[in-house]
């Protein structure tokens, strides 16, 4: 039991220490696009926070399922609308005496 709960604190500490390393390899122009190309993958969060929040009795599973759904449904409603602004930037601009 408690070697699962080290080996768990192990895989955690290491996905963060290895997600900071990527990031901060990322030029500061390729942030935004990486973050609409991982929106796909908070979608497949999502399912699966889905999943954990109904498929089981327990009382903190279920308590933790709803708060993964809760915040990935942030992160990519949040990416979502991230993305929407940097594809705007592209949009031409009509001139203010031309009408379309």
């Amino acid at each position: 039991m408690i070697m699962e709960i080290i080996y768990l604190l192990f895989v955690v500490l290491l996905a963060a220490f290895l997600g900071v390393e990527l990031i901060r390899k990322v030029p500061a122009t390729l942030h935004t696009p990486l973050m609409s190309g991982s929106n796909a993958i908070s979608g497949i969060t999502l399912v699966g926070a889905l999943a954990a929040s109904g498929g089981d009795s327990n009382l903190l599973t279920t308590i933790l399922g709803t708060a993964a759904v809760a915040l990935a449904s942030i992160n990519v409603v949040g990416g979502y609308w991230v993305t929407d602004r940097m594809l705007g930037m592209f949009k031409k601009k009509a001139k203010p005496g031309v009408q379309k």
